[in-house]
């Protein structure tokens, strides 16, 4: 049998898509800092969706199988079988595969430039996966070649919980020791109240909002859709349900004249209790009170992939359809909008200015 931690072995040419392992643009060959993005990441084409799958639901900080290690490997395994071929589908009605990494390319090439803009002697910029390339050992070794004698970890996940920036950032430091780097990584692990970030948030949903004829824009629902969170986080204390609600609560301050808002939450998969209400539920329930009118708000991502493509942008939408819902609006990720990639430069800078202040590790 496998080992049940080993990654999930690389495909032939893995390396040779454009899956965002190259530098990023205007990045320098040498640099004494190094910034490493930090995402989920996802299968690139309809070939790497079951090794992704094995990764994710490999993963006992997300999703913990009885049986131990062995039960992980095996249930894991199991659950990708019986899953595949609907996941295959749904990978397909979206163009085959995930953008996440093509997004989060574009997202650091351009917070590359404008450090270069906006320092004498700006890092060198590169990203990390969770579950899919390029890996952190992958991107690591770009760095050690490029002599970096710090890392400034910076999660694409604003808003904190274990179960993505604490695996991905321990991901990290495991890797680094893996490869017998001598070299501290310090970390920017949430950024859920940033005032840039919720200004960018304000300006999508305004833009949204302004974009519906008068007479919709008076009778929407505002539903605010988060990635789901397995239950027993909450309950040992993971802070996730609050950064959301601090977000939430932030923009809102933020507009003119907000429509009423619901809290609901996508993507629960898996044997396991998850918090709720669920963004499907939110809508029936909408639909059955007579709403023929919502903007799905999907406020916990950063770039769009399967959740925010599919799941928001198809699933939702069929079924809030089916149910009465004539009028369904959804809010544009942020992908390669310049103001991300200004706001990405804005924390990096921060973290560096006060660097002696900041834990490492």
């Amino acid at each position: 049998m496998a080992d049940p931690a080993a990654p999930e072995p690389p495909l032939p040419n893995d390396r040779s898509v454009d899956s965002g392992l190259a530098a990023a643009r205007n990045a320098p060959e040498r640099a004494r800092i190094g910034v490493v993005l930090l995402n989920m990441g996802g299968p690139d084409r309809i070939e790497t969706i079951r090794p992704f799958l094995h990764n994710l639901f490999g993963d006992r900080e997300i999703i913990r199988l009885p049986g131990g290690r062995v039960g992980q490997f095996l249930l894991g395994r199991l659950i990708v079988r019986l899953r595949l071929d609907e996941v295959k589908d749904n990978y397909r009605r979206m163009g085959g595969g995930s953008p996440q990494v093509h997004w989060t390319t574009l997202q650091m090439e351009g917070l590359q430039e404008r450090l270069a803009d906006r320092m004498e002697e700006p890092p060198r910029v590169d990203m990390a996966m969770r579950y899919w390339h390029p890996f952190a050992d992958e991107t690591l070794r770009d760095l050690r070649r490029a002599g970096v004698e710090h890392i400034v970890s910076l999660t694409l996940y604003p808003h904190y919980t274990r179960a993505t920036t604490g695996t991905s950032e321990e991901d990290l430091v495991a890797a680094r020791d893996r490869l017998g780097m001598d070299v501290p990584i310090s970390f920017i692990s949430s950024w859920y109240e940033e005032p840039r970030y919720l200004d960018l948030w304000a300006r999508k949903v305004t833009g949204a909002l302004d974009a519906m004829g008068p007479e919709v824009r008076e009778r929407v629902q505002l539903v605010v859709s988060a990635h789901g969170l397995p239950r027993k986080f909450v309950d040992r204390g993971d802070p996730y349900v609050e950064h959301i609600e601090a977000t939430l609560h932030g923009v809102l301050e933020r507009l003119e004249d907000p429509p009423p808002h619901h809290l609901a939450f996508q993507s629960r998969t898996g044997p396991v209790r998850w918090i709720g209400p669920g963004t499907e539920e939110v809508l029936a329930d909408l639909a059955s009170r007579g709403h023929d009118a919502v903007l799905v708000w999907p406020i916990s991502f950063v770039s769009d992939h399967v959740e925010t493509l599919y799941e928001v942008g198809m699933l939702f939408r069929e079924e809030a359809e089916e149910a009465g819902i004539e009028h369904y609006h959804v809010v544009p990720q942020f992908n390669d909008d310049p103001a991300f990639s200004d706001l990405l430069a804005g924390l990096v800078i921060d973290h560096l200015n006060r660097l002696e202040e900041v834990p490492r590790r």
